[in-house]
This record gives C-alpha cells, structure tokens and sequence, in this order.
C-alpha cells in the first residue's frame, strides 16, 4: 500500500525564492522540519541576505546550482560551491550572511531544524562542506543522518535523514525510514516524481505519519530532497529569527543575538 500524501502545496512566491514551509504553519505538522525554502536566482537578479540573526535553530543550505560567499559571527568566511552544505547550528545565538557570486545562477534549499532542548542554547556551530565530503547511498546523497552504509558528515541534532535525490529517466527508488521516523516529506527542485501523486517542480508533499516505506517513480528524470524524523516534543516558541522550545529559552536566545548585534555596531559591521 502506497503511503498517503496528506498535504500537497507550493508555497508562496516572493521573487526568486518560494517559501514551502514556516515555522506557524507546516512546520507545526512537519517538527523538527519547520521551515523551507526553494531558491532559485538567475545571474544577478539576487544580492542576498544582509547580516542578520538566528537562534535556537540549525539551518542548512544545500546549493545544488551556483556559487556564494558566506561570512558568520563563529569567525568563518569563504565561498560555498556548487553542491556544497552550509549547516549552521545557531544555538544560543549567531549572526550570517550570504550573497550569490557575480555572474552565478543559484538554485537550492534552505531548511530550518528546530534544536532539541540540551542545544538550543549551546555555543554556535558553523560547518561547509565540500560536494566531495557528502556522501552517497545510490540514488541519495545523505545530507543529514543515515542511509545504509552512508552517514552525513554533519552530526545532526536530532533522529533525522535528509536527502537529496537524483533519479535518471525512468527510475524507480524505495525510502525505507529508520524505526520512530513518522515525520516525511518530499519536495521537487526539477523534473517530476510519482508516489501516492504526480508532483513537479516547486511542489512539498507531506507524507501520513506512519514508518511505512514511501516508492518513488519517474517518467523524464527527477531532483528531490526528502527529510524523515522522529516528531520533535515541544510547542514552537517563536521570535522574529528564532525558534525554541519555551518562551525562557526564546528570551535568553534573543538577549544573545542582542548582545552579538551590539558588537557588530561597535565593529562598524552592522548599521
């Protein structure tokens, strides 16, 4: 039996980038996934995102398409390249940035995890990972957690596989989740994809709680990410940038990022 899609979407529009998912919507039904982002930016048409904050969440960018620079309050700086990860744990608080190179056409994801209780209030962690660090389980490059032989290079913080997956023309691929993973969804970056629905570009399919199997299937060839997780415990207590599991602990991580903004005005970086 074909497990179900209960919710079907995709998103809303804002120039290059499509919102999928928010932390005050799918997000209440997808915990620890609370928030997704599909971009995709032609050459020049996007100048990025401004310093700006975050705290009690991890955000990973997976930049399937392009190039960027990156800079973070955890002291690192550089270029992420095509098919490298941005994992950005923000703990007790972190400020980034982010623009696409010159002349570069970006397509990728962003995805907002919220942080378990014991990290959401621990010292920043920032990682970039290579495209020849991720490693792969056939069809899927495993992103976060585990897959077969396959695990991420980043720790995730929480039981959680996300995965990006390439099917070529005509193939077929099984998800087995790992035993507690009742949270599942998929969402298409090109080509299209068959499971319980026909879906396309820019869709977000939820799948039915459950731990059963999910069968993929393409006609034209098909790029998707899919995340699968245990159901994060806590009600979202939600701030502008931030996500925690209490409303104490969304007032220690917002003093924090405060504090890290008022030295950035000190430093003359941040108006």
């Amino acid at each position: 039996m074909k497990r179900r899609i209960v919710h079907q979407t995709r998103g809303t529009r804002h120039g290059p980038i499509t919102r999928l998912v928010s932390p005050s919507d799918l997000g209440q039904l997808l915990k620890p996934f609370i928030f997704l982002d599909l971009f995709d930016a032609p050459a020049d048409a996007f100048k990025g995102f401004g310093l700006h904050p975050h705290s009690g969440i991890a955000t990973l960018t997976w930049l399937i398409e392009g190039a960027t620079t990156y800079d973070d309050t955890t002291g690192q700086s550089g270029v992420l390249v095509e098919g490298g990860l941005e994992w950005m744990q923000a703990g007790s608080g972190v400020w980034h940035t982010g623009s696409p190179l010159p002349g570069q056409h970006t397509r990728g994801f962003q995805l907002w995890v919220a942080l378990p209780a014991h990290l959401e209030s621990t010292a920043p962690l920032s990682q970039y990972i290579a495209p020849g660090q991720i490693t792969r389980a056939g069809a899927a490059r495993v992103l976060l957690g585990v897959l077969g032989d396959a695990r991420s290079v980043i720790a995730p913080p929480s039981s959680m596989n996300y995965l990006a997956v390439t099917l070529a023309p005509g193939g077929s691929w099984r998800y087995e989740p790992p035993a507690g993973h009742a949270v599942a969804w998929m969402a298409v970056s090109s080509g299209s994809v068959d499971t319980s629905a026909h879906l396309g570009v820019g869709d977000l399919a939820v799948f039915e709680e459950s731990e059963d199997a999910v069968d993929f299937h393409t006609e034209d060839g098909a790029e998707f990410v899919l995340g699968s997780a245990a159901k994060h415990p806590h009600d979202l207590a939600m701030g502008s940038y931030s996500v925690h599991t209490s409303q104490e602990a969304l007032r220690a991580g917002e003093a924090g990022i405060r504090r890290i903004g008022e030295q950035l005005r000190a430093q003359g970086r941040l108006r």
